[in-house]
């Protein structure tokens, strides 16, 4: 695959594969700095749009799978752009590492970027990465919020969640029913529904809200 962009300025795209490895005068770093910022920008939009019931915590899983140093090398590789870079330091002549690869497309984006603005900067990423962003939009899609607790709660606990129905209202043909899911002891906001299996499903999606706020708060935690 060529590069989906023509430049109207040539010197940019010279820029963006000039690695700080070649010890030029200048290198990609600060165009790889702007294009992390884009990427991040871009993909987030657009699962924010097409994603409109996930929570933070959600999305920003899946946006770190999108950005992630193995997808962008893989899409470098298939642009060509290891066979167009400058390089030095021994990384002539040999397979590039993922960190280096990652590396070129962020700064090739962060190119597009000045040359032609925000909406060129997309369309490169969204052709370059439709796969991995199909993929994670699919996966919001494919899993029920109880599928992904039991996920959760597999690979944390090594237990399943339970539902426990808390009171049911309403006439026969027009009832509700109330239910609270539990992760081993604990216990998770309560949520209605119109059958029981609904009130299930939204009662997962409810303790799915407590435990990904718990993880975004305790990874900003750490960060700091």
């Amino acid at each position: 695959m060529q590069i989906p962009h023509e430049f109207r300025d040539p010197a940019l795209l010279e820029l963006a594969l000039t690695h700080a490895s070649c010890a030029s005068s200048v290198d990609n770093e600060r165009l790889e700095y702007l294009g992390d910022a884009a990427l991040d920008l871009i993909v987030a939009e657009d699962l924010y749009r097409n994603a409109p019931a996930a929570p933070e915590g959600t999305l920003t899983e899946l946006k770190s799978n999108v950005v992630s140093r193995k997808t962008l090398a893989r899409a470098a590789l298939e642009l060509g752009l290891q066979d167009r870079a400058r390089l030095g330091g021994g990384l002539s002549g040999r397979a590039l590492p993922s960190s280096v690869l990652a590396n070129l497309y962020e700064a090739v984006l962060g190119a597009i970027y000045l040359d032609a603005g925000f909406a060129a900067a997309r369309e490169f990423a969204e052709r370059t990465l439709a796969e991995p962003l199909a993929d994670a939009r699919a996966a919001r899609a494919d899993t029920s919020p109880k599928q992904r607790l039991q996920h959760l709660t597999q690979a944390r606990h090594g237990t399943l969640p339970r539902y426990e129905l808390v009171t049911e209202r309403g006439d026969a043909h027009a009832r509700a029913f109330l239910v609270r899911a539990y992760v081993q002891t604990r216990a998770f906001p309560t949520a209605w529904g119109r059958t029981r299996k609904e009130a299930e499903s939204w009662a997962a999606e409810e303790a799915l809200l407590v435990l990904e706020l718990e993880a975004s708060s305790s990874d900003g935690s750490t960060a700091s």
